[in-house]
């Protein structure tokens, strides 16, 4: 099985991205459907019980929280991918105002978000990892490249 894990600032492009690439592969796990902690851990762990595929669809800015969602899918014996989104600050704030109802998020909060955001590393148990930025409007997916 596999557990995919998106990393990048609100308005990065994932889940528009989960919506191309796996929405007919892979449960979607998202804090914005399903507004709680707990709900999402009752989700994934029945995902993870069922040996369903799934794609963490949060920001996961750091280290830290992208560690317990590698430690659960490595419990369960998953293959673990990363997506990197390219997160520069002004073009997602700008693509946010464009964003209408819930998915708009407030300023601060990319700001925010941005301030903590650590680089992912093969070294934290991916067994692949990717940087994906968008060009034209299309999404480029390169593999991870330390150097980034």
């Amino acid at each position: 099985m596999e557990g995919i894990i998106f990393t990048g600032i609100q308005a990065s492009g994932k889940s528009t991205f989960y919506k191309e690439r796996f929405f007919n592969s892979h449960v979607r796990i998202s804090l914005d459907l399903l507004n709680t902690r707990n709900k999402e851990n009752q989700l994934l762990g029945k995902c993870l019980e069922l040996q369903q595929r799934v794609v963490i669809d949060n920001t996961n800015p750091t280290i830290e929280d992208r560690r317990k969602y590698i430690n659960k899918f490595r419990q369960f014996k998953y293959k673990v991918v990363g997506y990197y989104f390219q997160s520069k600050l002004d073009d997602a704030v700008e693509r946010n105002q464009n964003r209408v109802g819930k998915s708009k998020v407030l300023e601060k909060g990319i700001r925010s978000t941005y301030s903590k955001l650590e680089l992912p590393g093969r070294k934290e148990g991916f067994d692949e990892l990717y940087y994906v930025e968008i060009q034209n409007g299309q999404f480029i997916i390169n593999e991870w490249q330390d150097e980034i």
